[in-house]
Formats: structure tokens, C-alpha cells, sequence
């Protein structure tokens, strides 16, 4: 796929406050609503997840999907040169998942990314910064919240309900913006032990069709089926390599 937006690009080698001030220009132009309608049914849906062989390598792999069957899978190894700093992932992981987008010959309608989107503090997690740099509507998915305000409790929800997650003071959003929603995708009918996942748009999608899409593309399982089967796949790979 063909990188857009290079100049985004997520040097690792820049300080801190370079990766922060990058981050901020590029939420600047990030989209945070639809652009275009998106069947779950029939859209080729990218799910992305990564795994690792050591502290200085990773498995970056990704898995299209289209009305329930896998369409392609393709991986890439990659040097990873930093260690994961809260807000900072895609400079640790951006480079890694982007060679995997390289050797991708189908184009997707919709990218799944394992992490935050406009859930952080500079409203530019990594599904933001790759769904820009890409030009691609990009969603969110991560199992822990960044930042951000719940409306509500997220504790023992039922199947198929969501919690808006709202800005405040930690986020760069006007405060009170629903910026992405806790999403009970499923639920054991007793204990309530399961925990939600934070959905948020990464671009052009909205907070409401992000929560939407990840809920019409969960099945048995908690997490989506796209970066779900991205996350087996990246620990196959990984099984492999290591053999």
C-alpha cells in the first residue's frame, strides 16, 4: 500500500517532545468521522496485531477479511529500537506495521489496529497515525483505556452495551467530546468477569461507526474477528521463527 502522508512518518530516533509535537500535527488533519458507508458484511476489513521475538524484533501481521472469510494474511519482521512508552506506541511499533502494509496486495476498506485511535492523550494513538499516514478509515481497538473519561461504570456490563468515554483534562479534545466508547462485545451470563474494549476512530470514522463495526465483526470471541485472527497469526509466525 502507498504511504500517503510520509511525512508522519514515526522516527523513533526523535526525543520526546519532537514525537509529541509530530503526534499533534498530525491529529490536526486526522479525521474523526465518516467519510464513506462501511458494510461489515461485505467490506474488506484489515485487522493488525503484532507479536515479538525478542526486546529488539517484532512480528507485525495482518489479516483481511471479507463477510467472514480470510482474503489474505501477510506478516513482516521487523527491528524495533525503543521501548514501549505509554502514548508513544507508534513510534515503537508504527515502522514495523508499516513494512507489513508493504508487501500487502489487497486494499482494505476498513483497518482494525490493536491500540488506541483518537483514545489518547494528543488524540493520535497508533490506529490514528497509521490510518493517516496511509489515508485509510482506521478504527482503534484496545483492551485498557490511555485516557479519557468514562460517563459510566464499565464494570459487569451486559453483551452489546457501551459506555461513552468522554475527554478531560489528559486529552487535547474539547472537554466532554465523546472521543470513543467502552464496547461489552461480550459477556459471561453470570460472573461478569468480562472487561470491554475501547473503541476509538483512528480516521475517517466516527467514535459511534467504530463502536458499530466492532460489535458487527465480534462473534464468539471478545475481541473482533479481524484482529483477532491478526493476533494468532502474528504468534504463528512468531512460532515459526522461532523454530
Amino acid at each position: 500500500m502507498t504511504v500517503k502522508h510520509p511525512e508522519f512518518a514515526p522516527d523513533p530516533s526523535l526525543s520526546r517532545d519532537e514525537m509529541e509535537r509530530l503526534q499533534r500535527e498530525l491529529a490536526a488533519v486526522a479525521v474523526f468521522e465518516d467519510d464513506e458507508t462501511i458494510d461489515p458484511d461485505t467490506a474488506l476489513i484489515a485487522g493488525v496485531d503484532q507479536a515479538f521475538l525478542d526486546d529488539e524484533t517484532a512480528v507485525s501481521a495482518i489479516v483481511v477479511m471479507q463477510g467472514g472469510a480470510v482474503v489474505e494474511r501477510t506478516s513482516a519482521i521487523s527491528p524495533i529500537s525503543i521501548p514501549y512508552i505509554p502514548g508513544l506506541l507508534a513510534f515503537r511499533e508504527g515502522g514495523p506495521v508499516l513494512d507489513a502494509f508493504e508487501a500487502l496486495e489487497t486494499m482494505p476498506d476498513l483497518v482494525m489496529f490493536d491500540g488506541s485511535g483518537r483514545i489518547h492523550f494528543r488524540q493520535a494513538g497508533i490506529a490514528t497515525h497509521i490510518g493517516v499516514m496511509l489515508d485509510i478509515p482506521s478504527i482503534g481497538v484496545a483492551k485498557s483505556l490511555l485516557c479519557g473519561k468514562p460517563t459510566g461504570s464499565v464494570s459487569g456490563r451486559e453483551a452489546g452495551t457501551r459506555v461513552p468515554i468522554e475527554a478531560d483534562e489528559s486529552v487535547d479534545a474539547p472537554p466532554g467530546e465523546v472521543i470513543g466508547y467502552a464496547v461489552q462485545t461480550r459477556q459471561y451470563p453470570n460472573s461478569k468477569q468480562i472487561n470491554p474494549l475501547y473503541v476509538s476512530p483512528g480516521h475517517r470514522v466516527s467514535a459511534a461507526t467504530a463502536a458499530d463495526l466492532v460489535e458487527a465483526t465480534s462473534t464468539q470471541y471478545k475481541l473482533p474477528e479481524p484482529t483477532r485472527l491478526a493476533d494468532s497469526y502474528a504468534a504463528e509466525v512468531k512460532r515459526t521463527t522461532d523454530s
